[in-house]
């Protein structure tokens, strides 16, 4: 999962615990979340737009399958008039904190790693800020991580 940190940091989910993630505006990334992910499973949490851009530490899904209430709001930058709680076209999942690592895996190191390097993070012009992740590659870059845990 995505963020800059500007945004919401892993700073920012270490401070409250547990967020809902909402705000995807995406219909691939809608549809990984909807019916991809799963209570207790873990996500890599990534700070794109930063310098250096890459994961910076691991969260969970606490909860899923929940209709994003920003789409319903007018006065949200993420309003949807064509969304409603009865219909709901977007959908969030509640994110908790897990680990914050000392220092991000860049995307340059994701980019040069041999078992890495084909992650879709890791492709031109995959951009999605929610984007699932093969079992191995999840491995590869939690140990790499959990070198650098704060």
């Amino acid at each position: 999962m995505k963020s800059e940190p500007d945004v919401y940091s892993i700073d920012d989910l270490k401070r409250d615990k547990v967020t809902f993630w909402d705000g995807v505006r995406n219909y691939q990334a809608r549809n990984f979340m909807r019916d991809q992910m799963q209570e207790g499973d873990e996500v890599l949490f990534y700070h794109s737009n930063a310098k250096p851009p890459g994961v910076v530490g691991l969260a969970k899904i606490v909860k899923v399958g929940i209709p994003d209430p920003t789409a319903f709001d007018p006065q949200s930058e993420y309003f949807d008039p064509k969304s409603s709680p009865e219909n709901p076209r977007w959908y969030g999942v509640e994110v908790q904190f897990l680990e914050k690592w000392k220092a991000p895996v860049t995307l340059e190191e994701i980019k040069k790693h041999p078992q890495l390097k084909n992650m879709l993070v890791a492709q031109k012009g995959q951009r999605l800020s929610v984007q699932p992740v093969e079992a191995s590659h999840f491995r590869t870059l939690k140990a790499l991580g959990r070198r650098k845990v704060l």
